[in-house]
């Protein structure tokens, strides 16, 4: 025994300590959960709306901006990012079709994606039996829809605001102060003016060619100075009249626009994605539904905007969203962003605006990211070193969540009645189509939707 111990000595002098030999215990699993604790993340609670599975515990992902707020959530709004094909989309619609079954919901999204000729968000709105809001240049010329940024549902201040932003995104720079002068005594000139109508942007135009004496004489300004400032203002505002984006935005609002259902959906997959129209675009349907739509009658709104850089990166757009987020609070409404890089928008134009929009969303989803862009996105974000690593390993469907501070991953989970309606991939085959079918008519069937 002696020379034993002296072995087992000198082996755990050179080679470290020597693993003893255990026998078995036989016990029950009640008896062995108390060596072995599972451990996982605390969940956001089980009110609310069902995404899928945390991934290292397996239970069940629940989240609503709306039940969290106040509690866990300093401001119900969301970023959404990642690469394309990852499960971005698939995730905003579950989430939209899950939170419609509660009939205190209303959605709202803006669509600029497409495939043969409609939005994406197409085959949901006609499974909702509700139709789509086409904003297309060509369809508007024959009758298609328009939205007036004159419209008198707007305020005075909220239509002044609104064509100060068109003419700044468009010209890329802010107004001075003797064009903003010019265009605020047009727009005073055409509301006192105009009766038995709605006023118009031409109206706003042909004042700005011709200015009225009565407007400029208490400044002893002479009528010809103020044309001049007012010129460029007039060729911007000219080409939602007689440019490129004509026919959208030259009339009287379209009727029978119905901002009581349950979801809207503005179909912009027509507009170039990379022409400035699109942020124009943004800003006058931000800015109309902020003065039509959102209302202190109780209900929950989600504003979900896809391309949402459009928005992000123009510092004059961003600025009107900013205010539009502060309604999150007020009356109810949580804004959906939904961008593919962060580094698109933070290092753009709009910096500053950038941030204060990412600081009032509390919850934010990183689908998988190429590992230079997940720490760049981990930086701006403020997510832990352990979440950054795993970003560039996730499969599509799951992601890595971000609300205030709980950070866990989570497995996306897609029904049965849903996945026809989710992906809307053009090559979908016979069987598939009547799949779809099938499902709308289900979905549409069902009490509460």
């Amino acid at each position: 025994m002696a020379i034993g111990n002296l072995t087992d000595s000198f082996t755990s002098l050179m080679f470290g300590k020597v693993e003893t030999t255990r026998l078995p215990v036989r016990t029950s699993t009640g008896q062995a959960q108390a060596v072995y604790l599972p451990t996982a993340a605390p969940g956001l609670g089980d009110s609310g709306v069902i995404i899928g599975r945390e991934v290292y515990s397996g239970k069940g992902y629940v989240y609503d901006p709306f039940q969290l707020y106040g509690q866990q959530l300093p401001a119900p709004h969301w970023l959404v990012l990642g690469e394309s094909g990852n499960g971005k989309s698939a995730l905003e619609k579950t989430y939209v079709l899950r939170q419609l079954r509660f009939r205190d919901r209303q959605v709202v999204v803006l669509d600029a994606q497409g495939e043969d000729g409609v939005g994406e968000w197409n085959l949901i709105a006609n499974a909702l039996g509700i139709k789509s809001i086409r904003l297309d240049p060509m369809a508007a010329r024959d009758g298609g829809v328009k939205l007036n940024p004159l419209d008198p549902a707007i305020t005075t201040t909220g239509q002044l605001s609104l064509l100060r932003t068109i003419i700044e995104v468009a010209m890329g720079r802010g107004l001075d102060e003797r064009a903003g002068f010019a265009l605020k005594a047009a727009h005073a000139h055409v509301l006192a003016t105009v009766t038995g109508r709605q006023p118009v942007l031409d109206d706003i135009i042909n004042t700005l060619r011709s200015p009225d004496l009565s407007s400029v004489e208490s400044l002893g300004v002479a009528v010809d100075e103020v044309q001049a400032w007012g010129l460029d203002v007039a060729l911007v505002l000219d080409r939602l009249v007689d440019g490129d984006l004509r026919g959208m935005f030259d009339g009287s609002t379209t009727d029978g626009i119905d901002l009581d259902a349950p979801l809207i959906v503005f179909d912009l997959s027509h507009i170039d994605r990379n022409s400035i129209a699109m942020p124009i675009l943004m800003a006058i349907v931000g800015v109309w539904l902020e003065h039509t739509w959102i209302r202190p009658d109780r209900k929950k709104r989600i504003f979900l905007v896809e391309e949402a850089w459009h928005i992000i990166n123009s510092p004059f757009v961003a600025q009107l969203f900013q205010r539009l987020l502060k309604f999150g609070r007020r009356l109810g409404l949580s804004f959906v962003a939904v961008v593919h890089h962060l580094s698109d928008v933070v290092d753009g134009a709009a910096a500053k605006e950038a941030s204060a929009i990412l600081k009032m969303a509390s919850t934010r989803t990183v689908y998988m990211q190429k590992a230079d862009e997940a720490r760049a996105t981990g930086r701006v974000l403020g997510l832990p070193r352990w979440a950054v690593e795993i970003i560039p390993t996730l499969s599509p469907g799951i992601a890595v969540w971000d609300v205030n501070g709980n950070v866990q991953v989570v497995k996306h989970i897609i029904t049965e009645a849903e996945r026809p309606l989710v992906y809307t991939d053009r090559a979908m085959t016979e069987d598939a189509v009547a799949e779809r079918v099938r499902a709308e008519r289900q979905l549409a069937a069902e009490p509460g939707v």
